[in-house]
């Protein structure tokens, strides 16, 4: 596919600038893209987002042209075009985009837009109804917000790494970018949020989306707990205080299987499972508080339990008593369930060097479908289709900003 296999998704004909390189702006971006929108991506002429250049592994070890496997995922469905934003003449180029654009989307230091002359105030001087999505480590204001930031920095202060990890261990993180991600899907959902608002009011505004609110927002009642109840949350490891049972319980085979009953009714669902009843109206494990109370006892008496038969047969015995339970997934796990097969959860795309296997658009959209039309583009590949398309460039205005590195 290519940019000119057509759009679809409730975002068709919304139109994204995006600004900004790793992570949080540009799956912000890639959100957008799956859901329809025309994203386009700006880079630097001379080297492109650092993406490109990232991820340990190569579609082919033996090419040594081979592209990183990340970038073909965060980039997908875009339009990537290159504008030199340190010229007055590249900066003149956004200005012109965004005059008929829905949302401009950046994430560099709080202040980098300014410098450029392209503040909220002057990008509204030309389209007052854009929206300005600004995704930074520390938020737009505060005494923090010209430090740099990044996700290690802002899980840690939302709050989620203390959380993560055995008791007896440094606070580990999830394996992935996770402050990112999450700052990246709040901004997508505020910058929704605010093109719906403009397309009634008239007016754009900006979406301040900070890395470690974003990792905040998701803490439950990390704060309550402590101001009003005195308590203060520590790591649990696989476990979460006060919940039980809901755990990962280890198997004959050596593999490990999670288990999660601490409802009431799944518990003595749990129990029959268990051949053992009476467990139910046992008053150390009648009722949540008291599951609570004797979580590590029950856990050991359910790993026992647990140990006597294989992952296979603890699964099917578990779901036979309509207990939710599940296996620990890997990719190799992913690729061969039938569920992720008939939801096509993770699909083929074509690409360069072969198909491309990645997860599929979420979530589903039961009346404007889907889809990933391309994987991520080349350096500038839709440098001249963007800019003949939406300002009207001829080919020798092209050639004469290519000539003095603007493009």
């Amino acid at each position: 596919m290519n940019s000119t296999t057509p759009r679809q998704g409730p975002l068709t004909g919304v139109t994204l600038i995006e600004m900004g390189q790793l992570i949080a702006g540009p799956f912000c971006g890639q959100l957008m893209a799956d859901y329809g929108a025309d994203v386009i991506k700006i880079e630097d002429p001379g080297k492109g987002d650092p993406l490109r250049d990232w991820g340990l592994d190569k579609f082919s070890k033996d090419d040594p042209d081979a592209q990183p496997l990340w970038w073909p995922i965060v980039a997908r469905n875009k339009r990537c075009i290159t504008t030199n934003l340190r010229n007055a003449r590249g900066q003149q180029l956004v200005r012109d985009l965004v005059a008929n654009a829905d949302a401009l989307l950046e994430n560099f230091r709080p202040g980098t837009l300014e410098r450029w002359g392209m503040s909220p105030e002057e990008l509204w001087k030309i389209n007052p109804k854009l929206v300005i999505i600004r995704v930074s480590g520390y938020g737009q204001t505060g005494p923090y917000s010209s430090r740099p930031g990044y996700a290690s920095v802002g899980e840690a202060m939302g709050g989620i790494r203390h959380l993560m990890g055995d008791p007896d261990s440094p606070p580990s993180r999830a394996g992935i970018s996770l402050g990112d991600s999450l700052a990246a899907m709040f901004a997508c959902l505020g910058g929704l949020s605010a093109i719906i608002g403009a397309r009634s009011t008239g007016r754009g505004q900006v979406v301040d989306a900070s890395i470690y609110e974003s990792v905040l927002g998701i803490m439950e009642s990390l704060v309550p707990d402590f101001v009003v109840a005195g308590h203060t949350r520590e790591r649990s490891g696989s476990k979460l205080t006060g919940i039980a049972p809901s755990n990962v319980y280890p198997t004959k085979d050596g593999r490990m299987v999670i288990i999660a009953a601490n409802q009431d009714s799944l518990w003595r669902r749990l129990a029959t499972a268990m051949g053992q009843p009476e467990l139910a109206d046992d008053p150390r494990y009648v009722d949540h508080a008291a599951r609570g109370v004797n979580q590590d006892e029950l856990d050991i008496r359910i790993g026992r339990w647990s140990s006597t038969m294989t992952a296979d047969d603890l699964l099917a015995v578990l779901r036979e008593n309509d207990v939710v339970c599940g296996d620990i997934f890997r990719a190799v796990d992913m690729l061969a369930d039938p569920h992720f097969a008939a939801r096509e959860s993770i699909i083929n795309v074509p690409y360069e060097r072969g198909e491309f296997p990645m997860q599929n658009v979420t979530p589903r959209f039961g009346g404007s479908p889907t889809s990933v039309r391309w994987t991520g583009p080349s350096h500038g590949q839709h440098t001249d289709e963007v800019l003949t398309e939406k300002l009207g460039l001829s080919a020798e205005a092209l050639a004469e900003l290519r000539a003095v590195g603007v493009i």
